[in-house]
């Protein structure tokens, strides 16, 4: 097996006595898509700017091919970082934007004009390279900025945010564009955001990360399918994630009901967290479902009707093509494959129950009123 280009080893980064980054280890193969993903403050800028040079672990090692590279420079290491504001120099036209690198590097004339036009030409914008910069629109200067970072043929490219500006539609057409030319340059792409449909679309490799700590590494299907624990769960798209017991291999307790599943390897009657997408739920007739409920909200997606149920309490989410009112009552089915089991972790309880959809709401609903003073 080849060595990887980047390895993390052990890295910890704490800022003010709050830890960033705790014992993380992470390899990146050569040629990959790699994004990284997790909420604001999970560390993921962190790790970026580690691998790029611009900051320095208090404690692990970084290597690059195998070398270690702790004290190399940003400026020394085969890397370039495109981040969400361009930093393109307004009073440069794009030519000399792209240039601007090769022209530092004391590059001859000839070589920079050939390579600044095959790099224009893969971002599709050579008919732009006397344009100024400020001429052009949001996904234009983005595309230049990644003309600017591929003239010195980095061997890696780091993407900080690098969409976050852009509206939705023309984000859509560079999620495409940027994975497209990460097939056509075969250079290891590592890019950062919070955006999970952003990830899942683009990626070789997801790392999600939370408080610091890498919570699970692997494909877009894996991480959507088989989330290790209820954090993943519920940061990669919408999950129901009720508490359950493993009767035993195949069988799983909840809602007062015994299902078949597919999962196995639990201890007999282990109490585990059961994760169930909304899109997977059949609904039914009251008396013909495995479990029962009743309608709370309804709210319109245009593909599906996001709704809202109510169940002994415990508020689960359906996406369906059916319209349900308020107040309806309804059954829901449940086959092997919609239920995937996760052990109990650290995250367990806190996601997966759609009385609100933020943590910051439900707290404030949940609230007990507080006593007014001087009454």
């Amino acid at each position: 097996m080849s060595e990887p280009i980047i390895c993390l080893k052990n890295i910890s980064v704490s800022f003010n006595n709050e830890k960033i980054l705790n014992n993380l280890n992470l390899s990146i193969k050569n040629g990959e898509f790699v994004t990284i993903l997790g909420p604001s403050g999970c560390g993921k800028t962190t790790t970026l700017r580690i691998i790029g040079g611009f900051l320095k672990p208090d404690s692990g090692d970084i290597f690059f091919e195998g070398k270690k590279v702790n004290d190399v420079p940003a400026h020394k290491r085969e890397v370039n970082t495109i981040f969400q504001k361009y930093a393109l120099f307004p009073h440069l036209n794009v030519y000399n934007n792209v240039a601007f690198g090769m022209k530092i590097q004391k590059k001859p004339e000839d070589e920079i004009k050939k390579t600044v036009n095959d790099m224009l030409s893969m971002v599709n914008l050579k008919s732009f390279v006397n344009r100024d910069i400020s001429s052009l629109s949001g996904g234009q200067q983005q595309r230049i900025a990644i003309a600017r970072a591929l003239v010195n043929h980095p061997k890696v490219i780091l993407l900080d945010e690098p969409l976050g500006a852009l509206d939705l539609k023309l984000r859509k057409d560079m999620q495409s564009e940027l994975k497209k030319l990460q097939q056509k340059t075969g250079i290891t792409f590592i890019l950062v955001t919070h955006d999970q449909e952003e990830a899942l679309s683009m990626s070789d490799t997801v790392v999600v990360m939370d408080k610091g700590v890498i919570q699970q590494i692997g494909s877009p299907q894996d991480i959507y399918n088989e989330p290790k624990n209820a954090f993943v769960a519920d940061f990669i798209g919408e999950s129901n994630i009720i508490d359950g017991v493993m009767l035993d291999d195949y069988k799983v307790k909840f809602e007062r009901q015994e299902f078949e599943c597919l999962d196995k390897g639990f201890a007999k009657n282990e109490p585990v967290d059961v994760v169930i997408r909304p899109e997977d739920i059949e609904v039914v007739a009251p008396g013909d479902g495995h479990i029962s409920g009743i309608v709370t909200s309804v709210t319109f997606k245009g593909v599906h009707n996001e709704t809202i149920i109510d169940v002994n309490g415990f508020k689960w989410m359906i996406q369906t093509t059916k319209y349900l009112n308020e107040n309806d009552k309804i059954g829901m089915i449940l086959e092997p494959d919609d239920i995937h089991i996760m052990k109990k972790s650290d995250y367990s309880g806190e996601f997966g129950d759609y009385s609100a959809f933020s943590d910051e709401i439900y707290e404030e609903q949940t609230r007990k009123p507080e006593r007014v003073k001087g009454r």
